[in-house]
């Protein structure tokens, strides 16, 4: 496969015309072929992911002295996901690297990425039957299997539970009692109010398309719709019910259930300081929130609107295209990749859930809290629309900001804001995909 410079640099999702080709393949410690036995690994994992992640490459080259696992950390975003289009496209790509699962229909397609060999991943004791239905669909494209998940990471719902049993809240078992609707969220979250004195609700939004649209997400997948991106056509979406979602968005929003105008930094400290007595965050904040020493459990979004539905992505292992792939080494990327994903109960103490269900079903997963409280949200995660233009640190994200945020902000009506978003993604819509 063969792309000119102008579609590298064309490419909307994908590609960002910032970074220099040159540049591109022959920095970042991956550029020449690699030596011997050395596997290039490339990911997006910073902080305390990232250290896991280290942790569990040390581990697995521990375990295999056969070959030596060299990772590479780029910036998240769109500046990780252009490098490696360009590197796959220049022909000098890692051996394997982390992808976020959705948005690796923008890349197979075009050739970067090669499928996964299951009778090959079975011999290290990896199969389909391994992983839930939603994260095993999402790994194929066009009949082939193009990612391997690592995980799921949803967004959900941490709660304080000293906070929440002085709010009279908590069930029989300790646990947050059900709730099933949303005049009895906002009850709930009044009743927390009241305790904290501050809010009931931590939720950050301010700047962040991510957060907007994976609050917003959840709530529309949980009133059974569906959202359809098919290229050359209108987007296929159920306006009603985005309305309504973004209604109650903004009645949330009230300075007193939560506040109106927070962003992320802001939402994590004010949970961190029991200002509040819940949070919408995604998983990943559950090692800051042990680590401020907050009296926490964890549970899925509750389910307001009939349909038990959350937001997620997964951390996915992806194969970049090798247009001479040596066979010896791409065989030990095989068994660096089935090791990861057994050793993912370290990933788990992250707060991401397993993709590979025999750790989430053993005895040292369920004795993980609050991690194995929200374990079974790996069973009602929805990830983004497919598009190549959809997907964590893809610009969709920022779209849905542009058009939303004053809608959160109370400053425009829903349906304005919701519309203005659809004339911009049908404008995406009627271009091809770029690579």
């Amino acid at each position: 496969m063969h792309l000119s410079r102008r579609q590298l640099l064309l490419g909307g999702g994908a590609l960002v015309g910032s970074i220099s080709l040159g540049a591109s393949l022959t920095g970042c410690g991956g550029a020449a072929q690699a030596a011997g036995n050395d596997i290039r690994f490339w990911h997006l994992l910073s902080g305390g992911d990232g250290i896991k992640m280290q942790s569990m490459i040390d581990r697995a080259n521990a375990a295999h002295p056969e070959f030596t696992v060299k990772p590479t950390v780029l910036a998240w975003g769109p500046p990780y996901y252009t490098k490696l289009a360009m590197a796959s496209a220049g022909g000098r790509p890692p051996e394997v690297a982390v992808m976020h699962a959705a948005r690796v229909a923008g890349y197979a397609p075009g050739g970067l990425l090669d499928p996964w060999d299951l009778s090959l991943l079975a011999e290290y004791g990896v199969r389909p039957e391994d992983f839930t239905q939603r994260i095993w669909e999402k790994s194929q494209l066009d009949g082939k299997v193009f990612s391997i998940a690592l995980d799921s990471h949803p967004f959900i719902l941490l709660y304080n539970t000293e906070v929440a049993g002085k709010a009279g809240v908590l069930g029989g078992n300790g646990q947050l009692a059900e709730i099933s609707s949303p005049a009895q969220f906002f009850d709930v979250a009044r009743e927390l109010q009241r305790v904290t004195g501050k809010h009931g609700l931590s939720y950050g939004f301010l700047g962040d398309g991510a957060q907007m649209w994976r609050m917003f997400y959840t709530f529309y997948k949980q009133h059974g719709a569906d959202m359809v991106l098919e290229p050359g056509k209108p987007a296929q979406v159920d306006r009603d019910v985005a309305v309504d979602c973004l209604q109650f968005i903004t009645q949330m929003l009230d300075d007193s259930i939560a506040t109106r105008s927070g962003d992320g930094g802001t939402a994590i400290a004010e949970f961190a300081s029991q200002g509040s007595g819940m949070l919408f965050t995604g998983v990943w904040e559950l090692p800051t929130m042990k680590a401020a020493g907050v009296p926490l459990d964890a549970t899925t979004i509750p389910t307001l609107f009939g349909t038990p539905a959350a937001f997620a992505d997964s951390h996915a292992f992806v194969l970049p295209h090798q247009a001479r792939a040596d066979d010896a080494k791409r065989r030990d990327v095989y068994k660096f990749v089935a090791s990861m994903l057994k050793g993912s109960l370290d990933w788990a103490e992250a707060g991401h859930i397993p993709a590979y269900q025999p750790v989430v079903r053993s005895k040292e997963y369920a004795a993980l809290l609050p991690q194995s409280h929200y374990a079974h949200a790996a069973d009602i995660i929805n990830y983004d629309p497919q598009a190549w233009f959809t997907g964590s640190g893809s610009d969709f994200q920022k779209y849905f900001a542009e058009n939303v945020q004053n809608v959160f902000l109370g400053r425009i009506k829903p349906a304005e804001g919701w519309d203005a978003f659809i004339a911009r993604i049908n404008a995406l819509l009627a271009k091809p995909n770029p690579v």
